[in-house]
């Protein structure tokens, strides 16, 4: 098997060769048919403090999916042929895909039983990898952090990989969307995918009434923009990391009794629920589509802002 490897930060990843792993107890083993590429990646490769979180050296990427190729003793309920897709959380023992044992961004992985969701026939790799955690992440944000129910007016604010995600699942529930963005081409999207409307700044989701706000960006001060905009008694749920603080008005806080909340990842039932999403053709995501080849140009990429929703490589294209 080939594997992009991850040996220490501010170092480049590797692309290695190594035995096909054997599938153990409780494991199969699969062979990766698309791996989406994640900013986390990005900042796994640039701060120290990411460390604390992995054991190299190991393969990265924890957004695969693929064909089972061999079942380890004790699996129920997938065989070899199975297409599948991995949550990257969950495991019973504890371990994550690309960050404490061998992840996607390779020929050939693995994973536990309980990390395995079916993907429809009608569903490709492409989109059933970047489900496993941009689809995963911003329908849990939505659904379960955002609470969002059919009626609501909801602010979606930045449509990247997420964001666009997030803001059609919030359509697809039933939601009246709105989004922000200052990219026109982004605001375009958002219309398309069948937003009521779009504005350039989080503050001009005030005007729009939001019971909650999804800040996809996390850009510190569209958290604090947020909280501003959303309706009294509102909740704001916080996703991006573009910023690691944020200055918020707690007086606003306090007389809106708005609630504010953080979102990560997610569960098996959120993929469930975007492989049925994306079955029925009610979530199709922008995705860019590169060669397993160019994993470490693509990390580039998500470093430099140039990539057009989710980036997905494609292992056998």
């Amino acid at each position: 098997m080939k594997g992009w490897e991850f040996t220490y930060t501010n170092q480049p990843l590797k692309l290695i060769e190594k035995p096909d792993p054997v599938a153990k107890p409780g494991y199969v083993v699969i062979d990766v048919k698309a791996a989406g590429l994640c900013h986390s990646d990005v900042s796994a490769l640039e701060h120290e403090s990411w460390l604390t979180m992995m054991t190299p050296p190991l393969i990265m990427g924890h957004e695969y999916a693929g064909v089972i190729r061999e079942i380890g003793e004790g699996v129920e309920g997938f065989k070899v042929g199975d297409r599948v897709g991995v949550c990257p959380v969950g495991a019973n023992d504890g371990s994550c895909p690309g960050y404490t044992r061998d992840g996607g961004y390779a020929t050939v992985s693995t994973a536990p039983v309980e990390q395995l969701i079916h993907v429809p026939d009608n569903v490709d790799f492409a989109k059933a990898a970047a489900a496993t955690d941009a689809g995963m992440t911003s329908r849990h944000a939505v659904v379960v952090a955002g609470g969002i129910k059919p009626g609501m007016k909801v602010g979606i604010i930045g449509i990247g990989g997420l964001g666009q995600i997030g803001a059609r699942v919030a359509v697809v529930k039933g939601a009246e969307v709105y989004v922000s963005s200052r990219k026109q081409s982004a605001r375009d999207l958002a219309m398309s995918l069948g937003c009521a409307g779009a504005v350039e700044t989080a503050e001009q989701l005030a005007e729009k009434g939001c019971e909650v706000i999804v800040d996809f960006a996390g850009a510190g001060t569209t958290t604090a923009q947020a909280l501003e905009a959303v309706a009294f008694k509102g909740r704001v749920v916080v996703v991006g990391m573009s910023e690691d603080y944020a200055n918020i008005n707690t007086m606003t806080l306090i007389l809106k009794q708005a609630t504010i909340v953080g979102s990560n990842g997610g569960d098996v039932d959120d993929i469930k629920d975007c492989y049925d999403m994306m079955s029925k053709g009610e979530l199709d995501p922008v995705l860019t589509k590169i060669k397993f080849e160019q994993i470490s140009e693509g990390i580039d990429m998500l470093k430099e802002g140039k990539v057009n929703g989710r980036l997905v490589a494609m292992i056998d294209e």
